[in-house]
């Protein structure tokens, strides 16, 4: 690729010299850590559930190629078909959601996932960034063009997806959700006194899943008074860490893995801190925050609303839903279930988290003569 000349004119020619590849490589690296953990705390998993010890590193390696290419094939596109493949994503997600709450495989109580032949697909994380970006494109084209509903389309669509994710159920992800489009909101510049609204709805809600969700109502009660029920795995989260010190214990020396049955999914952090130690998870740490402030640095000369919202909205939702896996992880809030984008075990989080990041690629590009060439 650093042979390709400046003047090259082809598709990937023209990408390599407009796309961030500090940004790039900083995901990629993200990706092999994530196999390196994954091979650091699966086996245990797979033992314990009688399968090859190899299982899920296999599966990671298998999602892990695929994910690389649609982050790389996104990242090629125009900001027109970005916008194009979130708007179709979003619909068909929305439709195989639906789907999944009457068909979907039901795993400890909840229907999250459906079976396409040989794959199963968690549809929710792929709504994630397609949403953003359509929401983006929404309230962008309102700011425009008064006449176009878009800000009643865009909070039709998050009650939708809001609704539908509580019938999984699925609080954590509805509260990411909406979170986020709180914040896209925000920065389109969104009246005072709307947010403010918003805000006390989100509030409410919270208050009422907290008062009629009984899953909800026991996570947080634990996270207020541990003793009141099992904080077993957070607790022995915040064990790992203090066994692994500065430099952690050594790859495989770990002994969290044996007993967190999420160790390879979300408490992979703390498996991070136990085998490498307090540096590598300030790595990890320093790694999302590059991501995130570069990509808001690369919207410094912005001037196209729609690529300043589906960036700003991608990227708090990739940090955001980072430093919500580790605050789990260091029982500073109560637990969600979080995978940690690109590190965490999971085959539809890393594809959906390649298909977000390689939007921000894409509209983050170099480009004279399109909204200010950011």
């Amino acid at each position: 690729m650093t042979a390709l000349a400046r003047n090259d004119h082809s598709l990937v020619g023209q990408w390599w010299w407009t796309v961030d590849r500090w940004t790039l490589a900083s995901l990629a690296l993200l990706v092999a850590l994530g196999t390196i953990l994954t091979m650091a705390a699966s086996p245990a998993i797979a033992d314990r559930m009688g399968v090859d010890q190899f299982y899920f590193v296999r599966r990671q390696l298998f999602y892990g190629g695929p994910a690389l290419l649609v982050m790389i094939g996104v990242s090629l596109l125009s900001p027109q078909w970005v916008r194009r493949i979130a708007v179709v994503g979003l619909l068909a997600g929305l439709l195989l959601m639906v789907v999944t709450i009457f068909a979907g495989a039901e795993v400890n109580g909840a229907r999250r996932w459906i079976r396409l032949g040989a794959v199963s697909l968690q549809v929710s994380e792929f709504v994630k960034p397609t949403f953003v970006v359509t929401a983006a494109w929404l309230l962008a084209t309102q700011r425009l063009d008064p006449t176009f509903p878009g800000n009643l389309v865009c909070v039709a669509l998050c009650a939708v997806i809001a609704g539908l994710l509580m019938l999984q159920p699925d609080f954590s992800m509805a509260v990411l959700v909406g979170t986020v489009w709180f914040a896209q909101c925000f920065l389109a510049g969104l009246h005072l006194r709307w947010v403010a609204l918003l805000a006390m709805v989100g509030i409410s809600a919270a208050a009422m899943a907290y008062i009629f969700v009984p899953h909800v109502t026991d996570r947080v009660d634990r996270f207020l008074d541990p003793a009141s029920g099992d904080s077993y795995q957070v607790d022995t989260a915040l064990e790992a860490f203090t066994n692994g010190g500065l430099l952690g214990r050594g790859p495989g020396e770990g002994v969290v893995k044996e007993t967190l049955p999420d160790a390879h999914s979300d408490f992979v952090f703390a498996v991070a801190g136990e085998e490498f130690g307090l540096l590598l998870c300030l790595a990890l740490l320093a790694l999302f925050a590059f991501v995130v402030l570069r990509g808001f640095g690369r919207l410094h000369h912005q001037r196209d609303l729609f690529v300043m919202l589906a960036v700003g909205g991608l990227l708090i939702q990739f940090g955001l839903q980072a430093l919500l896996h580790m605050g789990v992880t260091l029982a500073l809030i109560p637990p969600t279930g979080m995978t940690l984008p690109f590190v965490s075990y999971g085959g539809s989080s890393t594809v959906a988290v390649a298909l977000g990041m390689g939007m921000v690629l894409a509209l983050t590009r170099r480009r004279p003569g399109y909204g200010g060439g950011s």
